[in-house]
């Protein structure tokens, strides 16, 4: 029997094995070869836009569940900010010239909507890369020089998928990155920024960037009014959507592919772009 996304029920395929399902209550993982599975088709129908907030929430929450943890992050230390910081720059340097290049093919394809989304998030982004050089300057480094030399790894798989989102005959993959990426920033509260600042000497100021991601924002509205532009797309969008946030989940929770660096190695490649005291 084909069952069509109603106002209380909606599903997405987010790997060939894995269908999330999610009605006003909760929201589970079934196979679509299960016997009697009421999800093997296509999701189709109008949105209910509580439930498709679910689903993105589920979708990350999947891909958390489906990374196994070998080993633990590494504990803070100055040296893991500045190459957190440098991981930060490069994904938000990337984000106004793609969005730009986005909203540029939504438009060819007549997706006012989607279009205009993707040139806000251009604008609101712009210069949010400047806040993670100013950080990595006040830690002591030439910044310019610093991420001109060094692309994290984690940096450059997420920027190969968001490229490949963009690039795409329809880019609406990046929506998903964009609402993935923003809502595990945002999820980043007080404590983790406290922790920041008791890491550091009282003169030195290296949060902008991060604050500016996370939940102490002025901007976490954003979030919902992704969700809100999701819901409005058509069935087939939207489990693409969904299904991008999946995967763009699993790449920021993935360990690096040959784990973290160790104190000693990250001493030894940023020691020559310290600044002279």
């Amino acid at each position: 029997m084909k069952i069509t996304a109603s106002s209380d029920l909606e599903w997405a395929t987010i790997t060939p094995d894995k269908v999330i399902v999610a009605n006003t209550e909760k929201v589970w993982i079934c196979s679509p070869f299960a016997e009697n599975t009421q999800f093997a088709e296509s999701m189709t129908g109008i949105a209910n836009t509580a439930i498709t907030r679910r689903l993105l929430d589920g979708a990350m929450g999947a891909a958390k569940m489906a990374i196994p943890f070998s080993c633990s992050p590494p504990d803070l230390t100055p040296n893991q900010l500045v190459w957190q910081l440098v991981s930060a720059y490069h994904l938000a340097h990337a984000i106004p010239i793609l969005m730009k290049e986005a909203g540029q093919r939504f438009a060819i394809a007549l997706r006012h909507d989607l279009s205009n989304w993707a040139f806000e998030q251009a604008k609101e982004e712009a210069d949010r890369d400047r806040l993670a050089l100013l950080d990595i300057q006040s830690l002591g480094y030439r910044a310019e020089e610093l991420v001109a030399a060094i692309i994290p790894s984690v940096s450059t798989t997420l920027l190969d998928y968001f490229q490949r989102s963009v690039k795409d005959i329809d880019p609406i993959d990046c929506v998903g990155y964009i609402h993935a990426t923003e809502c595990l920033s945002h999820s980043e509260g007080k404590e983790h920024i406290q922790a920041i600042d008791n890491l550091l000497p009282e003169n030195i100021n290296a949060t902008r960037c991060l604050r500016m991601d996370s939940s102490l924002s002025n901007d976490s509205e954003k979030v919902e009014q992704n969700a809100d532009l999701i819901a409005r797309l058509s069935s087939p969008e939207r489990t693409r959507v969904i299904r991008a946030c999946y995967e763009t989940s699993l790449l920021l929770f993935s360990l690096p592919r040959k784990g973290y660096l160790v104190e000693s190695e990250l001493e030894e490649m940023l020691q020559p772009f310290r600044s002279e005291a």
